[in-house]
């Protein structure tokens, strides 16, 4: 008898299903809402067409209502019928009307709303998506890769998107368009990922940082992580990749790539959070990697 008690504490104590969990979330939000309108059950059954019985049945998490019902009950309520099914609070008129203006602005005038908006909650327009910055060759591809099948979110190179764009490898868009062509592609490719995406992670060039306004978009739209490592390990990892042309003509490539490194660190620096890849194993870099995104909530949306 103990043992039967025992065991139904443990089965009254277990979490509801998914399913039942958005019956009762349903059925509680139908009764709140019909409260706050001021409507009896009849009221709502003469405007919706929905026999009082089946809306407290609804309402008592018994009812098994299809959509087309539950679309009557939702206009009736004059609410979205999303509204009904998620815990959080339904949005007012005012809020939907806005949403739908933002939807049919024109590009230029949603990226002004988003930059007027951002300050309040600079958080939020960044939430679900990371960008992976440093010097090549520091392990932003292998990690951002790997990253993203762990997280199972898109992964984008934006060089990459750059190539798509101008239908010409990354060596034909740099000798096509010289350095300042090749920026304005990168700037145009940041801005359509950025809309594309609500959740990724993104690896970019090590430049980018250098261009001030590119970089600002960048910071206002990801959540930022510098992959890092040594000099030395970033010259064998280019060579590593069939990439001999640091070496070429230039016997002080080791003095600039450190020069370089020191210019830009300090906007490497202003990345939320790093990772040092220098003699460690990809499995290890991942799991700082992940472990970073996790400890600082970059996929929590609304944080």
């Amino acid at each position: 008898m103990t043992q039967q008690v025992a065991k139904m504490s443990r089965s009254s104590s277990k979490p509801p299903d998914p399913g039942t969990r958005m019956i009762q979330t349903l059925a509680a939000k139908v009764a709140m809402l019909r409260k706050q309108r001021g409507l009896s059950r009849r009221v709502l059954s003469e405007r919706s067409g929905v026999s009082p019985r089946y809306l407290a049945q609804l309402e008592a998490g018994e009812g098994n209502i299809s959509v087309l019902l539950l679309q009557r009950v939702a206009g009736a309520l004059d609410v979205r019928i999303e509204a009904l099914l998620t815990e959080q609070a339904p949005l007012d008129h005012d809020v939907l009307r806005v949403a739908a203006l933002y939807h049919q602005a024109p590009e230029e005038v949603q990226q002004r709303v988003c930059s007027m908006l951002a300050p309040q909650n600079p958080r939020l327009l960044r939430a679900g998506r990371i960008c992976l910055i440093g010097l090549r060759g520091a392990g932003k591809s292998t990690l951002g890769a790997r990253a993203g099948q762990a997280l199972g979110i898109p992964f984008v190179e934006l060089n990459r998107e750059v190539e798509a764009a101008a239908d010409m490898p990354l060596a034909e868009v740099m000798a096509f368009y010289g350095e300042a062509g090749y920026r304005k592609l990168e700037a145009e490719a940041l801005e359509r990922v950025s809309a594309r995406h609500d959740r990724m992670i993104l690896a970019v060039a090590g430049g980018i940082v250098a261009e001030e306004s590119t970089f600002a978009h960048l910071l206002e739209r990801f959540h930022t992580v510098w992959i890092r490592t040594s000099p030395a390990e970033h010259m064998q990892r280019v060579r590593g990749q069939g990439d001999h042309r640091p070496m070429q003509g230039n016997p002080a490539a080791m003095a600039h790539l450190k020069d370089l490194l020191q210019a830009r660190s300090p906007l490497y620096e202003r990345a939320e959070a790093q990772v040092d890849t220098s003699n460690r194993t990809v499995g290890s870099s991942l799991n700082t990697l992940l472990a970073a995104v996790a400890k600082h909530q970059f996929l929590d949306i609304g944080r």
